[in-house]
């Protein structure tokens, strides 16, 4: 028997077991490929507001109810807090007094759209909606909210949240919205702000800034 045909079983073994070690290998491989494609990315924080220039998402066009009780400034530049800008809103209460007795503003995407075109962002993964608040004299009391946009109509939002009405300070304030178990697969009201007649006793002037979801 030539040496050829005695090394043959050594050399055939050691094939197969590199071949064993092959397909270890790539199932392996393949299984940690599955894994990594099953789990969700994790949420990339997503701003509204930083601060001028920088670029923001959803547009304040959602004027409520007609915009003639309500102003913002989104460059102001007067104690913003260590920005180098800030949005200045007024509620015109005493306007707002001789109609329905409140009024907003909702930042929307894209600008103007109640739901009637298709738009807004899938924001699945977010935990809250993070703002920072402060009044001009404290005393204000504005509300703040997501969601709840284009109720029938024909690209409504896919769920709500809102807190309850907040009493402003003089002071920068960080606040929060959870949105722990919310459906944020389709958002084109991506924040929003109302004052109301009945919580303020006289026209109101308050300050925003750094608003995000993360």
């Amino acid at each position: 028997m030539s040496k050829l045909m005695r090394r043959m079983p050594i050399v055939l073994g050691s094939l197969v077991v590199l071949g064993i070690c092959f397909l270890f290998i790539t199932a392996k491989s393949q299984a940690a490929d599955d894994s990594a494609a099953a789990k969700p990315k994790p949420f990339e924080k997503l701003y509204i507001y930083k601060d001028k220039p920088s670029i923001g998402h959803f547009a304040a066009s959602g004027f409520m109810p007609d915009g003639n009780c309500v102003a913002i400034n989104d460059v102001w530049v007067d104690n913003c807090g260590g920005n180098r800008s800030c949005i200045q809103a007024k509620f015109d209460r005493d306007r707002s007094a001789t109609g329905i007795g409140w009024a907003g503003v909702y930042w929307l995407e894209p600008a103007n759209n109640w739901g009637d075109v298709k738009g807004g962002f899938n924001l699945t993964g977010a935990q809250k909606l993070v703002f920072w608040a402060r009044g001009e004299k404290g005393g204000e009391v504005v509300t703040f909210k997501m969601g709840g946009v284009g109720m029938g109509h024909s690209y409504p939002d896919s769920d709500t949240a809102t807190t309850d009405p907040i009493m402003l300070t003089k002071d920068w304030k960080e606040y929060s919205i959870d949105l722990t178990g919310k459906d944020l697969s389709h958002v084109i009201g991506g924040f929003a702000w109302v004052a109301t007649v009945k919580e303020n006793q006289s026209d109101i002037t308050f300050y925003l800034a750094n608003i995000y979801y993360i």
